[in-house]
């Protein structure tokens, strides 16, 4: 609590520290103000505007009708506001009526009201679903309620779906082993030198005497 300052200073204050210069209550004498993240604040005064509406609204229920030949303008703009209540927390119960020969074609009413379903199907959860009452299908949407969907299990129960068993750590790496080293190319022995053997001396006898024939 820093007391009462000038505006000038408790300016120069907000700037200094990077946020903004707030008035939370403008009617007290003198006029209160808070240093704060103004976008934080006012996030958070939506959120819990949000809140008090879905406590306020548990037990509201808006109705939404529509018609068979209903046009694609008018159902987007009719899904568009369900989707708002819901989002506020307030159930929709969806109507569609059947006139004159329309009763002919009721598989049209279901068509439509299929649409819806599918459109809402992110943010809804069918409390009731298409059932014709006389010349009326009737449907009721309520928000999602976030808990773990449940389905049928043997024995005729309903439990949790089941959480996947984890995945097995990956195998560990193999120690580090450095290659053996290359063998050397293989060369050919060279050829054994044969030993020196010196030539024989030349013969000194006188060569034989060669007589001419007659």
């Amino acid at each position: 609590m820093m007391g009462v300052v000038s505006i000038s200073e408790a300016m120069s204050m907000a700037v200094r520290s990077g946020q903004d210069l707030v008035e939370v209550s403008p009617n007290a004498e003198p006029p209160v103000c808070r240093i704060m993240d103004y976008g934080k604040f006012k996030y958070e005064q939506a959120r819990k505007e949000r809140e008090a509406r879905k406590h306020q609204h548990a037990a509201e229920m808006k109705e939404m009708k529509f018609h068979a030949n209903v046009g694609d303008h008018d159902f987007d703009t009719k899904v568009r506001h369900i989707l708002e209540f819901l989002e506020d927390g307030i159930k929709v119960k969806c109507s569609l009526f059947f006139r004159g020969r329309e009763n002919a074609h009721r598989e049209l009413g279901f068509d439509v009201m299929n649409r819806v379903l599918k459109a809402c199907s992110e943010q809804a959860q069918t409390d009731m679903l298409p059932r014709l009452i006389g010349n009326s299908i009737v449907m009721v949407l309520s928000p999602k309620s976030g808990k773990t969907p449940a389905r049928e299990v043997s024995g005729g129960k309903l439990g949790a779906l089941p959480i996947p068993a984890p995945s097995a750590p990956p195998p560990a790496a193999a120690p580090f082993r450095p290659a053996p080293p290359a063998a050397a190319p293989f060369r050919p022995a060279p050829p054994a030198t044969a030993p020196f053997r010196p030539a024989p001396p030349a013969s000194t006898a006188p060569a034989p005497a060669v007589t001419p024939q007659k």
